[in-house]
């Protein structure tokens, strides 16, 4: 769909001919003065769907008349709980079963992977990170680098953004690998960059590092949910995320992590825990500790079951839609309220984010071309009025039309918002 027009009507048209259009109403839109507000902050925190809170209730019932033997006795027993997000997890991310798991935060997650993926040594004392990455990434790596005796000013590599826009190129990554390679013991990168909305080829990076002999992981906290990763086919090594964002899990929810295939039964050191124990003998309690082969093997503790469900509940309608399908309608989606920007607020604004559907998934990072003081002043114009979007500094509105629950109408009503401002300034 490339036929975009202006107006009410063709958005409309579009809506009603969308066949994802249903599941708009198995979320719950904020409310804005008498109606809803158009919701574009998915890409921060998911809308809630209306199934969690029944899933929510049903567990605490069973809390409420089994107690403890809820682990063995409950509609959906809890000793095994997490066993239930592995097959709609690993479709949703294109991994095998064992290869992905529920378990913790992402920074935790990105923790107790690198303590077995980075594992540094004299000649390989170095990781790579894109330069502005997620601050809490930054910290985790910075923080592991001196862990091991080394020093970030030394250790720590940062890609620079060499397009004009501060994106980078995939040959800026190659270069890179290049230059640095032999330095490296770990590649660490987005699978979207939080402010510019830039996708990474993820299997071609993964070539170009293991090519140079770094392991590699990603940050999948704006890619999970939102594109069609093939995690599995792509050859990476390990890759986490949260599921508050596209995944709709709720505020601060339960995390997830990938561990490919190749590593399940490896000997490499990790932070272990009871619940990572082979299941067959964990309730032994012997004092040798025997992985659960996968990602499994990286669990510390038992799971959290309230945290667990509201994730089981979203999961429910991705694999009702379809991760393709999903993926087909954010890029056109996306691709009409790009249109919109740039035939009709060329003069008020311009798109951090790549042009090529490929290389970014439904965000739109936005720039007021009058600069910071009145990029802010627009922003707050657009909450006041119910468009939420959101702000990363210095000076970049984010919007990012999530095809489960947005509308060509909502991005039709974003841009004529705008477009009602700069006419008020003028």
């Amino acid at each position: 769909m490339t036929d975009y027009q202006p107006g009410h009507a063709w958005a409309d048209a579009a809506d009603a001919a969308d066949p994802l259009r249903l599941f708009r109403d198995e979320f719950l839109l904020p409310p804005h003065g008498s109606g809803q507000c158009r919701y574009f902050c998915g890409n921060s925190l998911g809308l809630q769907p209306r199934q969690t809170a029944v899933e929510l209730a049903s567990e605490l019932d069973d809390w409420a008349r089994l107690a403890v033997e809820g682990h063995f006795r409950g509609r959906r027993s809890w000793l095994d709980y997490h066993r239930r997000l592995n097959q709609p997890l690993a479709e949703l991310v294109g991994a095998q079963p064992d290869e992905v798991v529920a378990m913790n935060s992402l920074s935790v997650n990105l923790h107790l992977l690198m303590v077995s993926f980075y594992r540094p040594t004299s000649q390989r004392p170095a990781i790579l990170i894109e330069s502005g990455a997620f601050p809490s990434d930054r910290y985790a790596v910075e923080s592991q680098i001196r862990f091991h005796g080394h020093d970030p000013a030394e250790a720590l590599i940062e890609l620079q953004p060499d397009q004009a826009d501060g994106t980078l190129s995939d040959q800026a990554i190659q270069d890179a690998l290049q230059a640095h390679g032999a330095r490296i013991a770990l590649v660490l990168l987005p699978g979207v960059q939080y402010r510019t909305g830039q996708a990474f080829p993820l299997a071609r990076i993964t070539e170009w590092a293991h090519r140079q002999g770094c392991l590699i992981g990603f940050d999948l906290a704006h890619a999970v949910g939102n594109l069609d990763l093939q995690l599995h086919a792509s050859g990476a090594d390990f890759a986490v995320w949260c599921s508050y964002k596209y995944l709709n899990a709720g505020p601060g929810s339960i995390g997830g992590a990938f561990v490919h295939r190749r590593h399940a039964e490896t000997s490499r050191p990790r932070f272990a825990g009871w619940w990572g124990h082979d299941q067959a003998s964990r309730f032994q309690m012997g004092d040798n500790f025997v992985p659960t082969p996968g990602a499994e093997g990286w669990q510390l503790s038992n799971p959290p079951i309230f945290a667990m469900t509201p994730l089981l509940a979203s999961l429910d309608i991705f694999q009702r839609a379809g991760i393709q399908a999903i993926r087909q309608k954010s890029i056109h989606l996306t691709g009409y309220l790009e249109w919109l920007i740039k035939t009709q607020l060329a003069d008020t604004v311009s798109i951090v984010t790549p042009t090529d559907p490929e290389r970014r998934g439904a965000q739109l990072s936005l720039r007021v071309l009058g600069g910071r003081e009145e990029g802010r002043e627009l922003f707050e114009y657009l909450s006041a009025r119910g468009i939420l979007g959101d702000w990363r500094e210095p000076d970049v509105i984010r919007l990012s039309p999530a095809p489960l629950y947005n509308t060509y109408s909502d991005c039709h009503a974003a841009v004529e918002a705008i477009r009602n401002w700069q006419t008020g300034r003028g």
